[in-house]
């Protein structure tokens, strides 16, 4: 065997058959015992279909690359666990390889699904946050506007009263107007509110 490329095997004589080159449970077996040359002989070997099956499931030739790579390496370190008894060396490599491929596109589509739902809910919560402050701006100026059709008592008594939080006690001391007058506009002036923002109270 050349030492310098074991997976090259010399070429036949003028009167001799080619030696057979170890086969995948051989290597195998080697591989499972830490020999790296035995390794560089399944890579040769198995790398074209690893690569085909992975692009079949993947499309994309870099992430093909990728996960062709990762299944090699998986042989690398679980050779060990391969069952000559329980199927050919190329269909177990292969089972790895249609595995982590699927489960790459598994990966990427839950990736896609979360990024999805991300942009939705990013997309969403600005649109409910102007909505609301568009009612809520549109609800004040019909407020204001129907505030501006009371008189200037009315006015000043439900301001104190609904915005500032006074008593109607509080309200006639501060505007020095007597508190049934107080009571008697402010009724008078949540009537007139009612009648023009179109609600029951």
């Amino acid at each position: 065997m050349n030492q310098e490329s074991p997976q090259r095997w010399p070429g036949p004589g003028p009167a001799e058959a080619a030696p057979q080159a170890p086969d995948l449970v051989e290597l195998l077996s080697r591989v499972a015992r830490g020999d790296e040359r035995a390794f560089e002989a399944v890579y040769d070997q198995v790398t074209p279909q690893v690569y085909g099956l992975v692009r079949r499931v993947l499309r994309d030739p870099a992430q093909s690359e990728e996960v062709a790579q990762e299944v090699l390496v998986e042989v690398w370190r679980t050779a060990c666990r391969y069952d000559p008894h329980r199927g050919s060396p190329s269909a177990w490599i292969m089972t790895l390889a249609h595995r982590r491929a699927v489960d790459r596109v598994r990966s990427e589509q839950a990736s896609t699904d979360r990024e999805a739902r991300a942009a939705a809910a990013e997309a969403t919560l600005p649109y409910d946050e102007v909505e609301e402050e568009a009612t809520d701006r549109l609800e004040r100026e019909r407020v204001r506007r129907c505030l501006d059709t009371l008189t200037d008592i009315q006015r000043q008594s439900v301001k104190l009263a609904y915005y500032g939080g006074y008593t109607y006690r509080d309200v006639a001391h501060l505007l020095s107007v007597p508190l049934g007058t107080i009571k008697t506009r402010m009724r008078d002036g949540l009537i007139r509110l009612r009648d023009c923002l179109g609600v029951e109270w």
